[in-house]
């Protein structure tokens, strides 16, 4: 069977979106899919700083697009937040400091819930585990996986707020990681009873090489049955 590889992209049901926000703009998006039967989870991918680059095809992002719903049956969205641009198009608004974010945060959940998508997690990549602590400790939520958290824009009392809910907490930090390095992640997220700090041996902010690695993390946590996710996939005929 061939083997999957960075740019693979597996059967799903893909969907362009447009999420509209509750202070009028619309953003760009895509739902995948699983081709058959109903997802058993779904994640809402919030992607690295804008600013810097980060969209919704950054890399970690598209290839959980790419795999997910064929390989772990887990609904997928991605989208840009405001005034952020990717392949898919440019969403409205402009950037907000993860301050006026909140009402993209919340038009994913609105989206997500209005289509009964089930278990819904969100993944955030840098600047998105900033909208995931500041904006999505919501009741509709399972849980929050964040890759290479800053920590930069978030407050201790986002942290206190999800340490009150109870609600998972994983921070996937790479032990060469810019930033945050998992000594510090640890000190920092021990507010919060319930949060799991994992670091990630030879890791780097950006992921690059390790996609196998953290997407096999996140399915472990998501979705145990499917875990761990295959290498090989058998072609349609």
């Amino acid at each position: 069977m061939p083997e999957i590889r960075s740019n693979t992209v597996l059967p799903a049901d893909r969907r362009p979106v447009t999420l509209e926000t509750a202070d009028g703009l619309k953003l760009v998006g895509e739902l995948a899919l699983p081709l058959s039967g109903d997802p058993v989870a779904t994640v809402i991918c919030l992607h690295p700083l804008p600013s810097g680059g980060g969209m919704m095809d950054s890399h970690l992002l598209k290839k959980m697009a790419r795999r997910l719903p064929a390989l772990a049956n887990i609904a997928v969205l991605r989208f840009n937040t405001r005034g952020t641009t990717s392949e898919a198009g440019t969403s409205e608004g402009a950037f907000g400091n993860a301050i006026t974010e909140k009402y993209d945060v919340a038009a994913a959940l609105d989206l997500v819930e209005a289509l009964d998508l089930p278990n819904i997690w969100l993944v955030g990549w840098s600047f998105g585990t900033d909208l995931a602590l500041m904006h999505g400790c919501d009741p509709s939520i399972v849980g929050a996986i964040l890759l290479s958290p800053p920590l930069r824009f978030s407050k201790p009392s986002d942290l206190q707020a999800w340490a009150e809910s109870g609600r998972p907490l994983i921070a996937l930090v790479p032990e060469l990681d810019d930033y945050v390095q998992p000594p510090e992640a640890r000190e920092r997220f021990a507010v919060v009873p319930q949060a799991e700090v994992l670091g990630v041996d030879r890791a780097k902010h950006l992921w690059v090489g390790m996609a196998d690695e953290v997407l096999d993390l996140i399915v472990q946590r998501i979705n145990p049955a499917a875990y761990p996710l295959p290498r090989t996939y058998e072609e349609s005929a």
